[in-house]
């Protein structure tokens, strides 16, 4: 097949990609998020190498991807969450990713999707059937796409699956634990080892492996035209991430967490007294020096970037809890 194009479909759980990109931007020593149009070019030549071709003849033809959402009329309750829906909705279309979503559904007082992972594997496959995938490519760390693989290995389709193992203590101290399951990395065609490549990669300087990170330092608007999931260093890093597990996939399952990481400024501050505010539009969040973890408040200032959690206090207020401050060279 090296003088015809090979035509390679991607289909990404969202709430696993969000997962595996919080983690290099949280506790990888990158400490920095995952750009799209790198990492679809980083798939090109995983796909590539696996077929022993040029990476000119690996294309993506389709991509999609799958996510629960809160209603409107949800989000319109929850600060910029519209905005930066919208915002995460520009940047999958300036990539050319077809997204899915669907309504996130109440469940003992916990919000969680339901039917996204049928809905992937159903479009999978009749995208398969219409666009004649040579690979398709899944970006997913659940056994429950086992049937799908064997469907497309009866079609003839070669199948890869982006594969992230990793182990880590959260600011709570939790032991978080990622890995995907068995079952599926041992029906896949290409079972990956995506963290193993990344890392050696990075040691040895691979282009298309350094070029998968987004600098914190970049301005918003060159952000958005690299389509990064980090919208801006001032918003919320993913739409809906505050709705859903982020923080522990094991053997492909999820687990719940709470609140949502956020970066933003110092706006005020009143060390004496020991609280200050964050900037978070429209209403700034506040928080107490006891909350904060590196750092006494007697060492900030007014601009400092702080890394938090937003949580809702009895009162049903979003504040800021677990506080980190940025160092300056990140």
């Amino acid at each position: 097949m090296s003088n015809e194009i090979l035509k390679i479909g991607v289909f990404y759980d969202g709430n696993y990609f969000l997962h595996v990109s919080n983690y290099y931007n949280y506790f990888h020593s990158m400490r920095q998020r995952l750009s799209l149009p790198a990492f679809h070019n980083f798939i090109r030549h995983l796909v590539a190498d696996a077929e022993e071709i040029p990476v000119q003849y690996s294309r993506i033809i389709g991509a999609h991807y799958f996510r629960g959402r809160l209603s409107a009329q949800e989000a319109s309750q929850r600060g910029n969450q519209l905005y930066n829906d919208r915002v995460f909705d520009d940047i999958l279309m300036s990539v050319g990713i077809v997204s899915h979503f669907l309504p996130l559904r109440t469940r003992s007082g916990k919000k969680e999707e339901k039917g996204i992972d049928v809905w992937l594997a159903l479009e999978a496959y009749e995208q398969t059937l219409i666009k004649k995938f040579d690979v398709l490519v899944l970006i997913t760390s659940d056994g429950e796409y086992v049937p799908l693989v064997r469907k497309l290995n009866s079609l003839g389709v070669k199948t890869m699956v982006l594969n992230w193992e990793f182990a880590y203590v959260d600011d709570s101290g939790r032991d978080i634990v990622t890995r995907t399951a068995q079952d599926l990395l041992q029906e896949v065609t290409y079972p990956v080892a995506a963290h193993t490549i990344i890392d050696d990669g990075l040691e040895e300087g691979v282009e298309y492996v350094e070029d998968l990170f987004v600098s914190v330092e970049s301005n918003s608007s060159s952000r958005m035209n690299d389509a990064s999931l980090n919208n801006d260093s001032h918003l919320m890093l993913d739409a809906n991430a505050d709705e859903q597990d982020e923080d522990s996939f094991e053997n492909g399952d999820e687990k719940e967490t709470e609140g949502v990481r956020y970066r933003g400024p110092i706006m005020m501050l009143n060390p004496a007294k020991g609280y200050g505010f964050i900037k978070y539009p429209p209403n700034n969040l506040f928080f107490y020096r006891q909350d904060l973890e590196n750092v006494d408040i007697m060492q900030l200032q007014v601009g400092d970037m702080m890394e938090c959690t937003i949580v809702h206090n009895d009162e049903g207020d979003q504040v800021a809890k677990r506080l980190r401050r940025i160092p300056s060279y990140r």
